[in-house]
């Protein structure tokens, strides 16, 4: 399913190229790509959820606002997020690229995921898919490109 957000996350979402909202062609055209159709509707219900979360009466978590808490992941978030994709989410809202309520969109869409492998480059495109998502965050989606796409190679020294 991962390998099916990407793709139309690349081809369509990141190019800007224009969005098909038919799911039947859509679907043709992923089972053309070589997706198998079970998988398919996983991603566009994953990508339908997404945009559902911008629905804050369904989710009431996303307009409490955290003041000085900290977030405890529960142990089956730790599953899906190891230390680093913890710590990582950590920085970036030390840094203004996530709130509190993107955040928990991310957790959101990373416990929905249906993979057994799950890494910090999986986490950065979740978190990518989520800023691109949200209203009036096209800031923090162009910081978040930046980091993606201009890691350093090598030492920083």
């Amino acid at each position: 399913m991962f390998d099916i957000l990407m793709y139309l996350f690349e081809n369509y979402i990141h190019s800007e190229a224009e969005v098909m909202v038919d799911h039947d062609l859509l679907t043709e055209e992923l089972t053309r790509a070589g997706f198998h159709q079970d998988e398919i509707y996983k991603a566009l219900s994953w990508l339908e959820k997404l945009a559902a979360l911008q629905n804050t009466d369904a989710y009431p978590y996303l307009t409490r606002r955290p003041g000085t808490s900290v977030r405890i992941y529960t142990p089956e978030e730790t599953r899906f997020l190891d230390v680093e994709c913890r710590g990582f989410l950590m920085f970036l809202e030390q840094v203004n690229v996530l709130d509190f309520t993107t955040r928990e969109m991310v957790v959101d869409r990373v416990m929905e995921l249906d993979t057994k492998d799950f890494n910090i480059d999986d986490l950065k495109w979740v978190v990518l898919m989520v800023l691109f998502n949200v209203p009036g965050k096209e800031s923090a989606y162009s910081q978040m490109e930046d980091l993606i796409f201009d890691e350093c190679e090598g030492p920083l020294h």
